[in-house]
């Protein structure tokens, strides 16, 4: 036996895949079919919310739509029907990252992770499937946000329970797992968004629903193979929190409002941003009309493209002691984000108003995009749990996925701008919202790297 088998949980099955315990590749091919289904779906919600369902006629349709809607412009105001499927995709949207945290909590304390997540999953599988009818569209989303809240956490958390806390292939399994969630949201657009917008939208949806069936079928038949579940007990006593605890939460919190400005930003590329390609970009390529969904893919490809030179750029500046630390990142991602939005609104400019806009101007925005998401999204969730109290560790990092919740409401929102401003001006003042956070870091920076510094 290896020393790094030696290592791993006592109660975890030996077994081997790539140097890993089995049960690694039960989770992983599990996480790839679900996040197949979630960003399948999620790549055709405003084009079939905005181009059909919510259109006069379709819109009847929709049990419990008028209460429904009433409540929302309640909330948010009146809204055209544009501007209302952009909402409703923020809030479920949001409401995917909040349900984790309680998802969690139930998974933790009383039913179990196994059981949570095959629950989730069979919650999901379900939600897809019935979008097909036009009646259940808000009965699926229910159980597409709850579904997700009971598997999203308690999936993610059974790849550390594989693992003794000491063993150094916990960073590598969790490579392999982030790599699962890059393949299923690469290819879920290519064939989801393909089989939706060309052939019908609820052959999508069924693409989908058959995706998380089989991610649910792989998690069941590794069962034997999986960490087993340990109920926590609530009244687990905890540390008590210090006066430089304290200052650190409220620093953190501060970095948690500039996330929020980044993610309100960043949800757009599934919001507005599509409606955008839809109306304004001529998407022929070599002869063949780019699908809209496709770009979806592209910015998912950008990332994958871009992640190992951000790795090199960083090493190099690391052996100059130049590398810019976690609040340096930030600053520029922030920066590069808002470069991506003047980006769009310079191809409007450009464009002069006449015709549709070149395809490439996307594509590249795509590549901005995604150098500006290696610098944040990562860099952020490292922050918050190398910084966060050890005593409440991981609720800082439920935490930080509040940024996430808030930023999707919150572009959901900004989509009823779309119709009222210029597309140019629509995107500066998306510039202008990221480019917020990265100013306020920039002037910030010393007081925080201070206070976060452990």
């Amino acid at each position: 036996m290896s020393d790094s088998t030696a290592r791993l949980s006592p109660l975890v099955p030996a077994g081997s895949f790539f140097g890993h315990p089995k049960g690694l590749a039960y989770i992983v091919f599990t996480e790839a079919w679900e996040r197949f289904s979630f960003y399948g779906m999620q790549a055709l919600l405003v084009l079939y919310m905005a181009g059909y369902l919510f259109q006069p006629g379709a819109v009847d349709q929709v049990a419990g739509f008028h209460p429904f809607r009433a409540v929302v412009e309640g909330i948010f105001g009146p809204l055209s029907t544009q501007a209302l499927a952009t909402q409703v995709f923020g809030l479920y949207g949001g409401l995917t990252y909040l349900t984790p945290i309680f998802g969690g909590l139930i998974g933790d304390r009383w039913v179990g992770r196994r059981r949570a997540v095959a629950l989730g999953a069979g919650l999901m599988a379900f939600g897809h499937f019935v979008m097909a009818f036009e009646a259940a569209f808000l009965l699926a989303l229910l159980c597409l946000v709850l579904g997700c809240g009971l598997l999203k956490g308690n999936l993610a958390a059974q790849v550390g329970a594989l693992y003794d806390r000491t063993d150094s292939k916990r960073d590598a399994a969790f490579s392999l797992y982030y790599m699962a969630i890059n393949l299923g949201a690469c290819l879920a657009p290519l064939v989801c968004g393909t089989l939706g917008e060309i052939y019908g939208w609820h052959y999508g949806f069924g693409a989908a629903g058959i995706g998380m069936l089989i991610g649910l079928v792989i998690y069941l038949a590794g069962k034997h193979h999986l960490p087993p579940d340990e109920i926590v007990r609530a009244d687990t006593p905890r540390a008590s929190l210090t006066a430089k605890d304290r200052h650190v939460i409220l620093a953190l919190l501060l970095v948690l409002l500039t996330a929020t400005l980044f993610w309100t930003v960043q949800t757009q590329v599934w919001t507005t941003y599509v409606l955008w390609l839809r109306d304004r970009v001529d998407r022929d390529l070599f002869g063949f009309d780019l699908p809209i969904t496709w770009f979806q893919s592209v910015d998912t490809l950008a990332v994958l493209a871009l992640a190992p030179v951000s790795l090199v750029i960083w090493r190099r500046l690391a052996r100059r002691r130049a590398e810019p630390g976690d609040l340096g990142k930030l600053i520029i991602g922030y920066a590069l984000f808002a470069a991506a939005c003047l980006w769009l609104a310079l191809s409007e400019l450009a464009n002069g108003g006449e015709g549709r806009i070149a395809v490439i101007w996307p594509i590249l925005f795509h590549f901005i995009c995604a150098s500006g998401y290696l610098h944040v999204a990562p860099i952020a969730l490292a922050l918050f749990t190398r910084s966060g109290p050890p005593s409440i560790n991981a609720m800082m990092v439920g935490v930080y996925y509040l940024s996430i919740f808030g930023g999707s409401i919150a572009s959901g929102w900004l989509g009823r701008f779309y119709e009222a401003m210029s597309p140019a001006g629509f995107w500066t003042l998306h510039a202008a919202i990221v480019g917020a956070g990265s100013v306020t870091i920039l002037l910030l920076k010393r007081p925080l790297g201070r206070v976060l510094a452990r």
